[in-house]
């Protein structure tokens, strides 16, 4: 199992828009998560497309236009956000048909099977909200959004990460 770069930028996508959307009531643009998260904006667009129709996020059209979640935090699981984006967690080389080994089931079948399901389920129980929860989440994306505006310079962003770290140890 390997989780491509889609699946992975989508769930960084919609923690970025998670976390625009609890700081701002307006639209996020896909420009602005691409500049925070060092994504193109072409591939963002294919993401919010598949994010949209499965029911994940709304868009509004015009100057003032981006990206809203379409459900409550608490709603959308990271399972949720890398199915929706064709992206599977599935540690079978035969993809649970049981025909790994020249049409037949392999010695290690059940066990790669077990781990999928692992994996999934850990994924259906962590929400966008739980991850906001994170301390780390919280100063990244401080770290981000400073950068992106340059209003500071990396000594200022470097000793404001310091200070939240020191505030809050681990």
């Amino acid at each position: 199992m390997r989780l491509t770069t889609r699946g992975r930028y989508a769930v960084t996508a919609l923690l970025d828009l998670a976390l625009q959307t609890s700081q701002q009531d307006s639209a996020v643009s896909l420009s602005d998560i691409a500049k925070r998260q060092s994504i193109s904006i072409s591939y963002l667009e294919q993401l919010f497309s598949k994010l949209r129709k499965r029911g994940l996020v709304t868009s509004i059209r015009g100057a003032a236009g981006g990206y809203h979640l379409a459900k409550p935090l608490h709603e959308i699981d990271v399972m949720s956000i890398i199915s929706a984006v064709d992206e599977s967690v599935n540690a079978m080389q035969c993809e649970g048909r049981g025909d790994c080994q020249g049409g037949a089931m392999c010695l290690t079948h059940d066990l790669w099977c077990a781990l999928s399901n692992h994996i999934e389920q850990y994924l259906k129980n962590i929400t966008l909200a739980q991850l906001l929860d994170i301390e780390s989440v919280q100063s990244v994306s401080l770290r981000q959004h400073l950068s992106s505006t340059k209003e500071f310079s990396l000594k200022d962003i470097n000793t404001i990460t310091l200070s939240t770290s020191e505030a809050n140890p681990a």
